[in-house]
């Protein structure tokens, strides 16, 4: 049958930072998403010349863990703040969402913005779309209340992971390899393919979304 897309989640990482920068590839068949690969300590070529080659097989749909824009002025985006407020509502820490010009996040931001203005340039057969995901947010507003803690604490600990992998299953993220909970860049580039498919498939709604404001912020932000 044919595949109707493939998801890919990228947890991006500062430029000179290639190790802790993970993507994951999964093909949507039927209604769940097959986990296909993933790669690690990548640099923005290897993410590319992945992308060019997912489009040459279908649609290709991209979650990226990092800000494809800035506040011109510096501090908050309007998206930040909002998500920051949603966040605290689930019972989540609101310091996991920093402005993309604070100065542990400019090199990031850099990245993310040429990223993905790289991507938009590729000649491929089929239409790409990327959307900015939050992926912490992404596990948080999934996780019933009673389980909250685990989005607070899967960056430090491992049974947390393992519990986010087994509950990726539940969201139809299927085929998910033991090896992803050896770290948080690999749960979390998951996370960013579970966000972005449901902001891209109609049969699914983001938890959250703020809307592309182009041209200062050209991409959706959602949870």
């Amino acid at each position: 049958m044919r595949i109707y897309m493939r998801v890919i989640g990228i947890d991006l990482s500062g430029p000179s930072n290639h190790k802790d920068t993970v993507l994951t590839v999964f093909e949507q068949k039927q209604n769940e998403l097959q986990f296909v690969k993933w790669m690690s300590n990548i640099s923005d070529q290897e993410i590319l010349t992945e992308i060019y080659e997912q489009s040459q097989l279908d649609e290709v749909v991209i979650g990226i863990d990092a800000p494809l824009s800035y506040e011109d002025g510096g501090g908050d985006r309007k998206g930040d703040r909002e998500l920051r407020k949603f966040i605290v509502s689930l019972g989540m820490k609101p310091g996991s969402i920093m402005p993309p010009t604070l100065n542990r996040m400019v090199y990031l931001t850099l990245r993310g913005i040429k990223l993905s203005r790289e991507i938009e340039n590729l000649n491929v057969k089929y239409p790409i779309s990327i959307v900015e995901v939050h992926p912490g947010a992404v596990i948080g507003s999934r996780l019933s209340k009673q389980d909250i803690e685990v989005a607070l604490t899967y960056k430090q600990v491992r049974s947390a992971r393992s519990f986010i992998r087994t509950w990726f299953t539940e969201q139809k993220l299927t085929q998910i390899p033991i090896e992803i909970e050896e770290e948080s860049h690999s749960i979390d580039a998951c996370a960013a393919a579970l966000g972005a498919w449901h902001w891209k498939d109609p049969k699914y709604k983001p938890k959250w979304i703020f809307k592309a404001q182009p041209p200062l912020h050209p991409y959706d932000y959602c949870c």
